[in-house]
């Protein structure tokens, strides 16, 4: 065990630590395994070197809000504790995996994120399944980009399904571009926070980086690549299967989705869901499962995700006892 002084300079103890130290005390609960002392105006912790590490970025991040609003709560302690679900998290190695735009560090938050960039280094193929606001589209976006800056692969290629929540493209205006952008802007949102706007742009206008709807990779062999396909909860079964036999040599393939959140027609079924069974159990194809408790968002999103999954839990429920008493 060792031991880290933290000098508390030019604050308000008591609107820093709270009451009775109310604030260190509940930062305590979120980092069992280390000891956290405030003492005078400094804060000494101790614990092992990866413990320390966490503890001291927590109130590194806690002194900026301090410094920004003159105060800080129990519930700005929970908040951060929330927002970062990787605090407690054993399974989470500190691994960078790139430096964003603004020189922010990228790097996997939650244990399944980790296991998805764990999966990744060992398979070409990876199904990242889970609910929204889980990094699945973040985390695949950042190890693209990471492949393509160490010269693994030669281009990025990400596609998205454009199908969403029954609206029609042929309403919207504009080309087929203009039409289908909207429904990638979560991809270019990732790709603005990881590469400078000019390089940006200088990889989409020569296609090192290409971001084109599903209906494009027909025909196609995708070679020396790193492949990308998002929602694909919205995928047929033929479209899957078409896409998973464009991949070539030297690449790479992730495909993320949430099947709770599936938009075609009612009796069409999705690709991704019988893709992910069939392939289950395939060597050099990995399928991972988040959770809720992946969340990375406001911490509003994990609760409303849990209880549209208890609504739905009980739905089944209901059906089944149905389905009983119908036989009866």
């Amino acid at each position: 065990m060792i031991e880290k002084v933290i000098p508390l300079e030019d604050v308000a103890l008591v609107d820093f630590l709270g009451v009775d130290n109310s604030n260190i005390k509940e930062l305590s609960t979120a980092f069992p395994n280390s000891k956290i002392i405030a003492r005078g105006s400094e804060i000494r912790i101790q614990g092992t070197s990866a413990e320390i590490i966490k503890v001291h970025k927590a109130i590194n991040e806690l002194l900026l809000h301090y410094r920004k609003f003159g105060k800080v709560t129990v519930d700005n302690i929970l908040d951060y504790v929330e927002m970062n679900a990787d605090l407690q998290d054993a399974d989470i190695k500190d691994e960078i995996l790139l430096y964003g735009a603004k020189g922010i560090a990228i790097r996997p938050k939650t244990s399944n994120q980790q296991k998805l960039v764990d999966a990744v280094k060992k398979n070409d193929l990876v199904f990242a399944l889970g609910p929204a606001g889980t990094g699945k589209t973040y985390v695949a976006t950042a190890l693209a980009v990471k492949a393509l800056k160490n010269k693994q692969v030669k281009r990025i290629i990400i596609s998205r399904p454009a199908v969403e929540a029954g609206e029609s493209l042929g309403f919207l205006p504009g080309d087929l571009k203009d039409k289908v952008d909207p429904y990638l802007r979560p991809i270019y949102d990732a790709l603005d926070d990881m590469i400078p706007s000019e390089k940006l742009k200088f990889y989409m206008e020569n296609r090192v980086i290409e971001i084109a709807p599903l209906a494009y990779m027909r025909g196609r062999t995708l070679s020396n690549a790193f492949v990308l396909l998002d929602e694909a909860q919205n995928t047929t079964e033929m479209q899957m299967k078409m896409l998973l036999t464009r991949l070539g040599l030297d690449s790479k393939m992730i495909i993320t989705g949430d099947v709770s959140q599936i938009d075609l027609p009612p009796r069409q079924k999705s690709g991704l869901v019988t893709s992910s069974r069939i392939l289950e159990n395939v060597p050099g194809i990995k399928v991972l499962h988040l959770s809720q408790k992946d969340v990375v968002r406001h911490r509003l999103v994990k609760n409303i995700i849990t209880a549209y999954k208890r609504f739905d839990d009980k739905k089944k429920e209901l059906k089944e006892e149905n389905k009983q008493d119908a036989k009866k």
